[in-house]
């Protein structure tokens, strides 16, 4: 009795194999629910999707259109369709190929740097000693300034008349002469990099941070009662626990890096030889008023990091499911 009990709960077995069968009235059920959660999500996602078609969505599809027309700042609705014109003229453009180099370096330098930099202070803000929190909140603080009067500051610090940071090293006797932080082409590409990790330095360390808290401590409780020293504990405990945050920290970086804008246009003012690619777009779109062109530059840097998301992400799946 019991067992019959059962299969009627669970379903039915086959006479020719003798498996059990879910019975189609309780699938049904199963199918219905499934389906009413399905709608309910979409229900509570509908709003922010509308949001970003709108905001994000339109603005974008936009800007690929017009990158296949002539279309002026002057005369938005006076335009014509040219094709691919803009691109082949884009690949053409020396200019816009310094602008790629320059983009690659910075995020090739700086988000390495700003990775190092954020794990030495994470490991530093992980330990407990007092004042801890205070250290916390002071090291956010470069992070938390908008970019533009941060780089606004360092524009004024870096310039060679009247900028604190030569006036320093003429005074310890470091240089005898005032150094072209800003005027000069391959400084003003150092000088970006070094404000760049300067403010980035404490998000990486922030996200770090949260990834050394997440890992088991009983791992450093073992390894303090066997004396075992530090750089060991760094290179056999830590650093392989961390490599799943690391990775996704420096993709998101990397993704931010690659579209830097606003400090570079404020420390060299918009000069074609250290400009980005987000640079050279606004250049093109605002002070040429060449929105087709311009609109044709954005849309490359939009394939760029479109490209270079899904290599990264697909090059790293493996070994994120591997290590995680």
């Amino acid at each position: 009795m019991k067992n019959a009990v059962c299969l009627k709960e669970k379903g039915m077995r086959n006479k020719n194999s003798g498996k059990l069968v879910e019975m189609p009235g309780k699938t049904g059920r199963v199918h219905c629910e499934k389906k009413r959660k399905n709608l309910s999500n979409w229900l509570f996602l509908a709003p922010c999707l509308l949001t970003l078609a709108l905001c994000a969505g339109w603005p974008l599809l936009k800007t690929i259109y017009f990158s296949f027309t002539d279309a002026a700042l002057d005369s938005l609705n006076d335009f014509q369709f040219i094709g691919i014109d803009n691109f082949i003229n884009l690949a053409r453009d020396q200019d816009w190929w310094i602008a790629v180099k320059n983009t690659f370096v910075i995020t090739v330098v700086a988000v390495p740097l700003e990775t190092i930099l954020g794990m030495i202070i994470a490991l530093i803000l992980h330990r407990n000693f007092k004042g801890r929190g205070w250290m916390r909140a002071i090291v956010l603080v470069p992070w938390t300034i908008p970019t533009i009067v941060s780089a606004r500051m360092w524009a004024w610090m870096l310039n060679d008349v009247y900028g604190i940071v030569n006036e320093l090293i003429i005074r310890v006797g470091i240089v005898d002469s005032p150094i072209p932080w800003i005027a000069d082409n391959t400084l003003s590409i150092v000088s970006i990099i070094l404000v760049d990790v300067w403010k980035t330095t404490p998000y990486m360390a922030l996200l770090l941070l949260a990834g050394l808290q997440s890992l088991p401590q009983d791992c450093f409780e073992a390894a303090e009662v066997d004396s075992i020293p530090f750089h060991k504990i760094l290179m056999k405990i830590i650093l392989p626990l961390m490599k799943p945050t690391i990775i996704v920290a420096m993709i998101f970086r990397g993704l931010e890096t690659f579209k830097i804008f606003d400090l570079v246009y404020i420390l060299s003012s918009g000069n074609s030889a250290t400009a980005t690619m987000s640079v050279f777009a606004r250049k093109h779109l605002v002070d040429y008023a060449d929105v087709g062109f311009g609109s044709a530059a954005a849309t490359a840097l939009l394939f760029f990091i479109a490209f270079l998301s899904i290599f990264y992400i697909s090059f790293n799946r493996k070994k994120l499911n591997k290590l995680s």
